[in-house]
């Protein structure tokens, strides 16, 4: 490995002066994992069939871009690929139809050996999964309600498909080491006003505890639930709304999911998650990138990202916090989406944790705000970029630019032979 850059040990001497170690801002970095989405990999088809389609629940994948994996094997194959162009170690997240079939198996009957495989590949490599129980493409969600349907058996299907994905999560976090966090968002909702807002609510609540009474151990499984402002076909009503998840994780001592793209486009999560943090255990933060509406761009470092950083470094929450994406692109090469919001996500997180925030917090105390405000302008011109290339260095990773010299051969030698069908 090449000797620490000048660039390196100028950066580091200029943050030093400041009060901030550099070296230690790169080994906390190289501790906080990012849970990469499968289903960027293939437009959130899943493997349940051959004619697997996304349909419903209010998500859409738009594009065409060729190369997107058809199978378990291209899909691990295509995360390898990405996770070697990203520095650190990091995370796999499943949604329920990405198990390995072998045949027609419907939700309520999915169980641990269908997702055998995965484990596998992912204990071999040293990596963590979570995983996500499939509310949607499925024609018990046709009508856009699953949880909180008004047909009980239909909601039985859904519960007992949730208590099977929440057995598999634990077996997960048990064989692996790391527990899973399984996080349940369904899309439950009216297109336009509904005449009763109150009974689906009950109903969902009356279902999650079902779902929900069984008990594993936190080392094995975090239990998650993740809310959304509208999705398409449910435009006047969402079941599991901002206020009905918080109050359901508060009072069950569960942990809440904040998705960057589930609100509206004048609320920021960063503005949350000190607040949520005060009543729950932890946090799951699904980072994506809405333009307009949760239309689920790829993540890149704008303001947002880089104030979600801020709040959990200068929070102290960094250990209480799952770090996870949720975007899918198919208008561009499918693993340099993965490697780009990656990537993005731990540039803000050494920004922040480059931050000499005691500093801040002290002229803030102290009614300087001038100051305040003078160092945090200052700050954003000081050369984080050169520690962060020492941290793709000493981790074993390609560069900014660099990186996508290695996408464009695998797309050359890999993904373009890919066939349609």
């Amino acid at each position: 490995m090449p000797e620490t850059t000048p660039a390196y040990k100028e950066a580091k001497a200029r943050y030093a002066a400041l009060g901030v170690d550099a070296d230690a801002a790169l080994a906390r970095l190289a501790t906080l994992p990012v849970s990469l989405q499968c289903w960027q990999g293939d437009d959130v088809a899943g493997f349940e069939s051959k004619d697997s389609k996304l349909q419903g629940g209010g998500l859409l994948a738009t594009g065409d871009y060729p190369g997107a994996a058809r199978s378990a094997q291209q899909l691990r194959q295509d995360l390898e690929t990405a996770l070697s162009l990203i520095p650190g170690k990091h995370r796999v997240n499943l949604h329920a139809i990405y198990g390995e079939f072998g045949g027609a198996v419907d939700r309520d009957q999915i169980e641990l050996k269908h997702f055998q495989g995965w484990i596998d590949w992912a204990k071999a490599r040293g990596l963590g999964l979570d995983f996500n129980p499939t509310y949607f493409s499925h024609p018990k969600a046709a009508s856009g309600w699953t949880l909180s349907h008004a047909d009980a058996e239909i909601r039985a299907f859904w519960v007992e498909h949730g208590k099977r994905c929440r057995r598999i999560a634990a077996a997960m976090g048990r064989q692996l080491g790391t527990p899973s966090v399984c996080n349940v968002w369904i899309p439950d909702g009216s297109k336009d006003q509904p005449a009763d807002r109150q009974a689906p609510r009950q109903r969902l609540r009356a279902s999650l505890d079902a779902l929900f009474a069984e008990s594993f151990p936190r080392t094995e499984l975090i239990d998650t639930c993740e809310a959304k402002l509208f999705g398409l076909g449910s435009e006047s009503y969402v079941t599991g709304s901002h206020e009905f998840y918080l109050g359901y994780a508060v009072s069950h001592g569960m942990s809440l999911c904040l998705d960057s793209g589930h609100f509206h486009p004048t609320e920021l999560i960063s503005d949350k998650i000190s607040s949520v943090a005060e009543f729950v255990p932890s946090i799951l933060l699904q980072v994506s990138r809405g333009v307009r509406w949760d239309s689920d761009h790829v993540v890149i470092l704008d303001d947002e990202l880089q104030s979600i950083a801020r709040e959990l470094v200068r929070g102290g929450l960094l250990d209480r916090s799952h770090l996870g994406l949720d975007y899918f692109d198919a208008t561009l090469n499918r693993v340099a989406a993965w490697v780009i919001g990656t990537r993005s996500l731990q540039k803000a997180l050494l920004m922040a944790l480059l931050e000499p925030s005691a500093r801040l917090k002290a002229f803030e105390n102290a009614g300087s705000f001038h100051e305040r405000l003078g160092w945090m302008e200052d700050l954003k011109a000081l050369p984080w970029g050169a520690v962060w290339e020492e941290f793709c260095r000493v981790q074993g990773a390609p560069g900014d630019f660099e990186w996508l010299e290695k996408v464009r051969a695998y797309e050359s030698t890999v993904q373009s032979k890919r066939s349609r069908d």
